[in-house]
């Protein structure tokens, strides 16, 4: 059966207050991010967040696998980000406009100017952004993002815009890629579409919409995260939301109606 994951509400100072109530009801609270935490306390390989900003967030890099594994840590850190809402003016910040040596990133980090250095991207409803690891990225304000990473805790800041937290520059430098270049996996996601959006080497991640494609599931395999765009979303006939996700064994338990859309995520 289905099994539902439980929203963790963070507030950040970079947070928004006015966020869908699909959400929930958070009152004045600046909320941040929603991470989906699974309630028998199983580890998954692949944690599904919500991001919400009103101001931009730390310029930051994550480590691969094998720079992961030299500090301890099972993988690296890929991720992905598909927008649901953009205000007029929002940008992501995606690796750099030039190639850069890594004493030009540190000083440009110190002084701020790093800030300049970005591939800062105008963002808008449905773009699709994978950044692998050791890319030098952040988002503006403005933005309703949905995540999907390899589930490491591991981020190494590198510029924080003057606030208090602690920066990583020696670490952070040391995995960060200096030459531009897009991935190809960056899109725009047409909503009434199935898409597969990501296919390895650290997970799978499909768009779906309904009436749902059995074809487009069926050589799916392993431990899968649904997780709803809208309404008309179904597993195992118990209706679903945006703001919910689950976890399920077999894909053939969820349904999406016509009009409404879901991701549904899994490890390689």
């Amino acid at each position: 059966m289905p099994r539902r994951l439980e929203p963790f509400v963070v507030e950040k100072p970079w947070g928004r207050t006015d966020i869908s109530r699909a959400f929930g009801d958070f009152g004045e609270r600046a909320i941040g991010e929603i991470w989906f935490t699974d309630p028998d306390g199983r580890a998954s390989q692949i944690l599904v967040k919500f991001l919400f900003t009103s101001e931009r967030l730390s310029i930051q890099v994550h480590p691969d696998g094998d720079a992961a594994k030299g500090v301890g840590l099972p993988s690296g850190k890929d991720e992905c980000w598909l927008v649901l809402a953009a205000d007029p003016g929002a940008e992501l910040g995606v690796g750099l406009k030039r190639s850069a040596d890594r004493s030009d990133l540190r000083d440009a980090a110190l002084d701020g100017s790093i800030a300049e250095l970005i591939d800062w991207r105008t963002a808008a409803v449905n773009d699709f952004i994978y950044n692998p690891a050791g890319t030098i990225h952040a988002m503006g304000a403005g933005l309703t993002v949905v995540e999907i990473q390899q589930n490491i805790n591991c981020t190494y800041r590198l510029y924080d815009y003057g606030r208090t937290r602690a920066l990583h520059l020696d670490e952070g430098l040391a995995v960060a890629r200096l030459e531009p270049g897009p991935d190809p996996r960056d899109c725009r996601v047409d909503p009434r579409s199935d898409q597969r959006l990501v296919d390895g080497p650290h997970f799978h991640v499909l768009h779906l919409t309904g009436p749902i494609d059995r074809s487009a599931i069926s050589a799916a395999a392993g431990e899968f995260i649904f997780v709803p765009l809208s309404s008309g979303c179904y597993a195992a006939g118990e209706a679903l939301h945006l703001g919910d996700a689950v976890v399920i064994e077999d894909p053939a338990l969820i349904d999406i109606a016509g009009g409404a859309r879901a991701l549904l995520t899994w490890p390689a």
